[in-house]
């Protein structure tokens, strides 16, 4: 039986705009284990981040969650109150946001932004645990716990987003959603983040679900793969599956469109088109004015998402270009 810290369940969630709802998260379903890495990949304005925002529930003035469930640990989010989805924010559920280097205040001390999400989710804890608990928390990241009193000025980009991981952590949550967590740094640090994020997670047990545009990123850091498309769910299966048996067209695109170092050289293939306006989204599936395998059918009707084995999810007409 897997430990689900994370279940969604046909989440949909629209920006009310004066031209009409834009179809943001158009029934999402996925789930995330304890201890287990997600990513979630795709195209600018493909939905990635929206999801994000929709699990934690903080959505802009003019988002609204329709339906679906967000359980997590057992509890459906959705129908909570602000307060009442405040408790399980930092605590249970936290986030990396995307340019976290530019999140936090350049007026208070590092150690103070920390400590204020501890004063507020952890009272248990007296002041000389939380000063304890902040310095384990910047050796774990790589950071020296004498910098805790510095300003965010005086970090330079990596120790930022290090920085900012060491506050997601603060609460030990069970569930950190990290947005696009290597924005704006160079590969060599990129690379010493993602490792580091990673030696945390297992030693922690944490969930963990990454959400980038960058496939490589995606690889390296996560046990299973969802590929998104206008605000869909293409496909979901295991990182290897994902990169070696792809499914859905969309997927087999985004796979022939980036190099790869090992092997014989391919030609790489652009996909056509652009994806679509959500505000107007096509019917049937979303990929198939794009797609070199559409057929009536996939013009007409929505594929179902479904698992054609081993928990390799899809939803498509025509899996693998059959016709």
């Amino acid at each position: 039986m897997i430990d689900n810290v994370l279940e969604v369940r046909n989440l949909i969630m629209h920006y009310m705009t004066r031209k009409g709802p834009v179809y943001a998260v158009d029934d999402v379903s996925f789930r995330v284990g304890r201890g287990e890495s997600v990513g979630l990949v795709g195209e600018s304005g493909c939905g990635k981040t929206s999801v994000a925002i929709s699990l934690l529930k903080l959505l802009p003035d003019n988002a609204e969650i329709i339906g679906g469930e967000i359980l997590l640990g057992g509890t459906d989010l959705v129908p909570l109150s602000y307060e009442q989805v405040r408790k399980f924010r930092w605590r249970h559920i936290s986030m990396v946001f995307q340019a976290a280097m530019n999140a936090l205040n350049p007026v208070y001390t590092v150690e103070d932004q920390i400590l204020e999400a501890m004063q507020l989710h952890r009272p248990e804890m007296t002041d000389k645990e939380m000063e304890g608990k902040i310095d384990h928390l910047f050796e774990l990241v790589g950071l020296d716990p004498d910098f805790k009193k510095q300003y965010p000025h005086q970090y330079s980009g990596g120790m930022r987003q290090r920085a900012i991981i060491a506050m997601a952590l603060s609460c030990d949550p069970d569930l950190i959603i990290a947005d696009e967590p290597t924005t704006a740094l160079d590969v060599i640090v990129q690379d010493s983040l993602l490792k580091k994020v990673r030696e945390i997670q297992k030693k922690l047990n944490m969930a963990m679900i990454y959400i980038s545009h960058d496939v490589a990123v995606i690889a390296e850091v996560s046990e299973r793969v969802g590929v998104m498309y206008a605000g869909q769910l293409a496909e979901m299966a295991s990182t290897e599956d994902i990169f070696h048996y792809p499914i859905h067209p969309y997927t087999m695109g985004l796979m022939s469109a980036f190099p790869s170092i090992v092997g014989p050289k391919t030609k790489l293939v652009q996909l056509p088109g652009e994806p679509p306006d959500l505000l107007n989204p096509p019917p049937g599936c979303r990929f198939h004015p794009r797609c070199p395998y559409a057929t009536e059918i996939c013009r007409e009707q929505h594929p179902d998402f479904k698992d054609y084995g081993g928990g390799h999810f899809a939803a498509c007409w025509h899996p693998g270009g059959e016709g």
